[in-house]
């Protein structure tokens, strides 16, 4: 996919969400959150395992402000606020992920649904907050692909 449907696509709230990271997609998303001005959040999660290690990839990837108590509802204020990034849209991709879905499944899908609600919750101001998933494997193959 080029940047262009990208761009279109990444400007609407009603379909942000959660979806797998397009396969060699990588230029083309820079390209339209950069034509968007968007913010991009690149999360490494290939050495996290549990709930601790991702709450701590997420924060630094997005630079949470002093106040993240690195707790589940912490993650969710940070994610519904997200005043001292202002923008009219956001990408977060968490990359690597195989390893943390494997290693606390439970982690996981309470990481994406904080997520989910986070865009639920900025979609109803009309802004997208999009979550893409990088993964190696099929493991994920729940996820939605985005189009």
């Amino acid at each position: 996919m080029s940047a262009l449907p990208f761009h279109t696509l990444l400007s609407r709230a009603e379909r942000a969400g959660i979806y797998h990271m397009p396969f060699a997609a990588d230029l083309a998303l820079e390209e339209a959150t950069e034509s968007l001005e968007y913010p991009m959040y690149r999360v490494d999660l290939a050495k996290v395992t549990d709930k601790e290690g991702f709450l701590e990839a997420i924060s630094k990837a997005m630079d949470f402000p002093d106040w993240f108590g690195h707790n589940w509802d912490a993650l969710a204020d940070c994610l519904t606020d997200l005043s001292w990034m202002g923008a009219d849209g956001y990408v977060i991709i968490l990359d690597h992920a195989d390893g943390f879905a494997q290693a606390s499944p439970t982690d996981f899908a309470t990481a994406l649904s904080v997520l989910q609600d986070a865009s639920d919750t900025w979609r109803e101001d009309g802004v997208p907050l999009w979550t893409l998933v990088g993964t190696a494997s099929d493991g994920l193959d729940w996820l939605q692909d985005i189009e």
